[in-house]
C-alpha cells in the first residue's frame, strides 16, 4: 500500500470510516507487530501490545494531525504501549527473544557453514537485547532495526534528541560488552610518541 493510499485511509477513518479503519490496521499490523515483539521478547506480550497500540490509535485518531506519517505515529504508540507492558511484567518474569527473532541478517543463503554461525550471533545478539534495559533497548530497536533519526526517535518516545543519542550509545556499548566481553580485558594499544618519531 503506498502512503498516498495510507493518507487516504486515515481521512477516511478519522472521518468515521471503521472500514477504512481496519484497513488502516491490515496494511500495518505486521510492521507493528515485529515491533512489539522485538521491544517486548515474545508473541504473547507482543499480541497484548498490538491490541492496545490499536485500540489507542482508534481513540485517538481524531487527534492525529497527519505531521508525521501514520505508520511513525503507530511506532511511537506501539513503543509506549510496549514500555507500559513491560513494566508490568518486570517484577515477575524476564524472558529472551526467541531464536529466530532476524535483528541481524547477513544472508548466508549459499553456505550451510555461514548459516549456523548468522544463527548463532542472531541469539546472541537478540539475548543481548533482551537483556537491556526497556528505556535502552526502545533506542536501539528503533534506530538500528527501524532506521530512524535521532530526531524522530526523540519525537516518538517524547524525550530530547541528546537524551536518544545519549541513550543509543549507552545501548550500544552495553551490547558491545555482553557481546565480546574479551575486549574489555585486552590492554590498551601501546600509542606511539610523536615526539620519537
Amino acid at each position: 500500500m503506498t502512503t498516498v493510499d495510507l493518507v487516504e485511509l486515515v481521512a477516511a477513518a478519522r472521518a468515521g470510516d471503521r472500514t477504512a479503519f481496519e484497513q488502516l490496521v491490515r496494511a500495518t499490523s505486521a510492521e507493528m507487530y515485529t515491533l512489539a515483539y522485538r521491544l517486548t521478547g515474545n508473541e504473547e506480550d507482543a499480541r497484548d501490545v498490538m491490541q492496545e497500540a490499536y485500540l489507542r490509535a482508534y481513540r485517538g485518531l481524531r487527534r492525529f494531525r497527519g505531521e508525521a506519517r501514520f505508520t511513525t505515529w503507530m511506532y511511537r504508540i506501539t513503543a509506549n504501549c510496549a514500555s507500559t507492558q513491560m513494566a508490568r511484567r518486570a517484577r515477575t518474569r524476564h524472558e529472551e527473544l526467541d531464536d529466530d527473532t532476524a535483528l541481524v541478517d547477513p544472508r548466508p543463503e549459499h553456505d550451510p557453514e555461514l548459516r549456523v554461525a548468522a544463527a548463532f550471533d542472531r541469539e546472541r545478539l537478540a539475548s543481548a537485547v533482551a537483556m537491556l534495559p526497556e528505556r535502552l533497548r526502545v533506542v536501539v530497536v528503533l534506530k538500528d532495526v527501524y532506521d530512524l533519526s535521532h530526531q524522530a526517535i526523540a519525537a516518538e518516545l517524547g524525550i530530547s534528541e541528546a537524551a536518544a543519542k545519549v541513550r543509543l550509545h549507552r545501548a550500544r556499548r552495553r551490547l558491545r560488552e555482553q557481546l565480546f566481553p574479551l575486549r574489555r580485558e585486552l590492554p590498551a594499544s601501546p600509542r606511539r610518541d610523536a615526539r620519537a618519531v
